[in-house]
Order: structure tokens, then C-alpha cells, then sequence
């Protein structure tokens, strides 16, 4: 191509980036930012309800409640997707749904769901790991790197 030839290419792709900008619609962040930050907070308020809950009525400490509220979440995470809820959630809460364990469980369910025609084994199951195992993989790899680095302060006197 000739410097000509680019230089009228560079000019029409600048006028329909201009072009697309003008008629883009502007997204309403302010609000948005508000609507995921009630819905993680109700997320969590819910999570403190059921770790309150547990250390009530079944005698659970701090520490030990932790593992049925996850539980607990994820079921009602996934019983949600499952009946098509939680994408309505989603659809106005925005990020705020992406809670940890609510957020996963989500995923993970809506991966079997939308595979499960092609059976138990390769379509549900196999269409979950592809989505957990990057998933487990970031977080093992994570905590290696967190791990190392502490182990790196402490030997040279921090904490």
C-alpha cells in the first residue's frame, strides 16, 4: 500500500471511531456502581445471617461456621441459576453478584445446565471443569506466590 493509501484508511477508521462514540450510549456507572454495591452487600449480609445462624443454633464457632454458610451459598446460588434467577440478579445488580463463592457457584451452574444435553459425564461434568480448573489452577498458583513471598519477610526479619 502507498503512504496515500494509509493515511485515507487511518482518516476513515478515525471517522467511524468518532462515528460509533456519537452514537455509543452512555452508561450510567454512578448508578450502576450503586446497584453492585447493594446487591454484594445483601450477599453478604446474607452470608453473615447464615454464619450467625450456625453458630446459634448448632453450636458452631467463628471459625468453624464458615464452611456451611459457603455451603449454604453455593446451594442457593445454584438452586437460583438453576430456576433462572439469578441471571435477573445479575442483569440489574452488575459485578455485585460476582461475590466470590455466589459469583463461582453461578458459573459453574450455568455451564451444566447449558451442556447437560450432551450427558452427565461429557456435558455436565466436563463443561464444569473447564471453568473450575482455571479457576483452582489461579488459585493454587496464588496462594504459592503469597506463600513465598511471606516466607521470603520473614526470613529477612519483617513480620
Amino acid at each position: 500500500m502507498s503512504n496515500q493509501q494509509n493515511k485515507n484508511i487511518s482518516a476513515a477508521q478515525q471517522q467511524y471511531q468518532q462515528f460509533a462514540k456519537e452514537r455509543e450510549p452512555k452508561r450510567p456507572v454512578l448508578t450502576n456502581c450503586l446497584h453492585a454495591f447493594i446487591a454484594g452487600g445483601l450477599i453478604c449480609t446474607l452470608g453473615q445471617f447464615f454464619q450467625w445462624f450456625y453458630m446459634t443454633y448448632f453450636n458452631f464457632t467463628e471459625i468453624t461456621a464458615g464452611s456451611p454458610t459457603q455451603a449454604t451459598l453455593i446451594i442457593i446460588s445454584a438452586l437460583l441459576t438453576s430456576l433462572g434467577i439469578y441471571d435477573h440478579i445479575a442483569q440489574w445488580a452488575g459485578a455485585g453478584t460476582i461475590v466470590p463463592v455466589t459469583g463461582f457457584a453461578n458459573t459453574i451452574t450455568s455451564a451444566a445446565i447449558e451442556h447437560r444435553s450432551e450427558g452427565y459425564v461429557l456435558g455436565v461434568g466436563g463443561n464444569m471443569f473447564k471453568i473450575a480448573g482455571p479457576v483452582i489452577t489461579f488459585g493454587v498458583f496464588s496462594a504459592f506466590v503469597v506463600a513465598i513471598i511471606k516466607i521470603t519477610i520473614q526470613k529477612l526479619g519483617g513480620f
